[in-house]
């Protein structure tokens, strides 16, 4: 692994913080209340239709991988998934739930941070912050203002990738804090897959690196 990663990882973590350092209300208008409040039940109908993702519409039949490769604005996490080998693992039962960052996301990172993540030599890098998105199980928008309720105020949730994430409320909008400090937040929440559940974030969450 190259040995400036971790120190652009670390400042693109700092420049996320300053663009989302947004007000309440700034990011109540900004971001989009979630459309889902609960899955349907296994093997029945859906409760409601699923939300659209870059305008596009998400089929709960399809895989998370199938879903987000159909999306124009998830094209970079698509193109980092597979860079870093997790296709099989995101087509597979799961389940899971995934806080997929947007390509304005990634494009918050610094300048050629993505293209360093993608090289061969940081799979290791890139593959630690891809999981660090990732939760084990189902957890719609409902359940994790459910959980931050009982929590007083914060819900951890323990990733794949075995650092926690903390979740809060910004007003109506659910807000996701990574172990730096830095927060991203849900824009499109339950869009319902095969394997899981997939919730859109507007920013990349940084987990520990060495």
């Amino acid at each position: 692994m190259s040995k400036t990663l971790p120190l652009l990882l670390m400042t693109s973590a700092l420049a996320l913080a300053a663009c989302s350092g947004k007000s309440k209300d700034d990011v109540a208008s900004a971001s989009t209340t979630p459309a889902n409040p609960a899955l349907a039940v296994p093997n029945g109908p859906p409760a409601v239709a699923n939300p659209t993702v870059g305008g596009v519409t998400m089929m709960a039949t399809r895989t998370i991988v199938d879903n987000a490769s159909a999306a124009p604005n998830l094209s970079t996490l698509v193109a980092a998934v597979k860079a870093a080998d997790l296709v099989g693992t995101l087509s597979g039962p799961g389940p899971f739930t995934v806080f997929a960052p947007t390509n304005d996301a990634f494009g918050r990172l610094a300048p050629g941070m993505v293209d360093t993540l993608l090289k061969p030599e940081n799979k290791a890098s890139l593959t630690k912050v891809l999981t660090y998105h990732v939760v084990p199980g189902v957890i719609t928008a409902d359940d994790l203002r459910q959980r931050i309720a009982a929590g007083g105020g914060t819900a951890t949730l323990t990733t794949v990738e075995g650092d926690p994430i903390t979740a809060t409320m910004v007003g109506a909008v659910i807000a996701l804090t990574d172990v730096n400090g830095n927060k991203s937040y849900v824009e499109t929440a339950d869009v319902r897959q095969s394997n899981g559940v997939v919730h859109v974030v507007n920013g990349v969450i940084v987990p520990k690196l060495s």
